[in-house]
């Protein structure tokens, strides 16, 4: 894939960014480990904040998201990306089913190997990308994809040894089963701040699935590496987490360890929620602010044409969350589980459609379009991956 890096000085701010997040953690971000994970914290216990707010932080009320760079360009159906410990980046194409490594000092784009099993439709394909907590030395890349027959995720090792698009070992599924659709399809995976993996999925345009804690459809799920329901979670035989969501394509934690979501709405309200074990946030009873007995409503929420939100991250006191229909960047401002003052917008309408926002550093962000996705009106350089300096 011929993808080559706009202006002399892009590569160089990409190193810089990424050499920064692998070289510790800041205020606001946990600092990282050699693998670019979260370090060890109790094994298996479901992460939750005190019931008080430690460090009282709350974010300033205004902000700002400046672009300094494109870090690479040409991209393809972008949708994963996870970073690497020295400073290179995995990304993921929905619809031809490979994993590309952008090198951080050339600033080329090679790819690494095609994932095995892909059947991209609609938007279904080749999505979320994780990185194992232990890839420093087990050198495993965690994949959500589109089959044939459903979603599933699966772990490939990543061999830098082997000739060049031939760097995948095959796929080892860790959870098969997750519904999929042409539509409403999930895709984010993450490791959370207790090394486990965390997977947002969609309903696939079937509302009852939302509410059927048996289905793998329309929840938020957690369970080991190796694809196992985890100790804390509200059912002990399962990897449900969360249930009653449409769309889940954000997944994020804050300083405090606490989980935050980003969903589609349907016609009327896109959402961004706390996330607790075991609760319903409505779907497709309640949309919004509903404030309906027993469904968990949004901390904020967007009309649909505003946001379309897909990937979130958290930075400088923030959640930080990408549009797709919306085409800006929402900050979030906390003050603990609340907001600290209303949500604004950058880069409205300057760079597209966005999917994915992944914190590298205190400050630092990297931002995804996805113009060509089939919904967007891509340029000859689209899509792209820009490096974002926020507060």
């Amino acid at each position: 894939m011929g993808v080559r890096m706009r202006g002399a000085g892009a590569a160089a701010v990409l190193a810089g960014v990424l050499l920064t997040a692998c070289s510790g953690g800041g205020a606001g971000l946990p600092e990282l480990s050699a693998s670019g994970s979260p370090p060890k914290s109790s094994a298996g216990a479901s992460p939750r904040a005190s019931a008080a707010e430690p460090g009282g932080s709350r974010a300033p009320a205004k902000g700002s998201a400046t672009v300094t760079g494109v870090v690479a360009e040409g991209l393809k159906s972008p949708w994963g990306l996870a970073p690497l410990p020295d400073g290179d980046l995995l990304v993921a194409s929905r619809d031809e089913g490979t994993i590309s490594r952008i090198d951080a000092d050339r600033g080329t784009v090679a790819v690494v190997g095609e994932v095995s099993g892909v059947s991209p439709g609609g938007e279904g394909g080749l999505l979320g990308l994780a990185l194992s907590p232990d890839f420093a030395s087990d050198r495993l890349v965690y994949a959500y994809f589109t089959t044939e027959s459903d979603n599933r995720i699966a772990r490939m090792r990543y061999d830098e040894k082997r000739p060049a698009g031939q760097q995948l070992g095959a796929p080892d599924t860790v959870l098969r089963g997750i519904p999929k659709g042409l539509v409403h399809n999930g895709g984010r995976i993450a490791f959370g701040p207790d090394r486990m993996l965390y997977a947002g999925t969609g309903e696939t345009g079937d509302r009852s699935l939302s509410q059927d804690r048996k289905s793998l459809g329309g929840k938020i799920l957690r369970m080991t590496p190796d694809g196992e329901p985890v100790h804390g979670n509200p059912e002990a035989d399962s990897v449900v987490y969360s249930y009653g969501h449409r769309n889940v394509q954000g997944l994020a934690w804050d300083a405090e360890k606490r989980l935050w979501a980003a969903e589609f709405g349907q016609n009327t309200w896109d959402e961004l929620n706390r996330i607790e074990p075991g609760g319903n946030y409505g779907w497709p009873v309640a949309e919004g602010k509903a404030g309906k007995a027993g469904f968990r409503d949004p901390v904020a929420q967007w009309r649909t044409e505003e946001a379309s939100p897909s990937g979130i991250a958290f930075a400088a006191g923030s959640v930080w969350m990408a549009g797709l229909r919306g085409e800006r960047l929402w900050r979030i401002p906390l003050d603990g589980t609340r907001p600290a003052a209303d949500p604004e917008a950058f880069l409205t309408e300057k760079y597209g459609r966005l999917r994915t926002v992944v914190a590298v550093a205190p400050g630092r962000l990297l931002l995804l379009t996805s113009e060509t996705d089939g919904r967007g009106t891509p340029t000859p350089a689209d899509d792209r991956l820009l490096a974002v300096t926020v507060r």
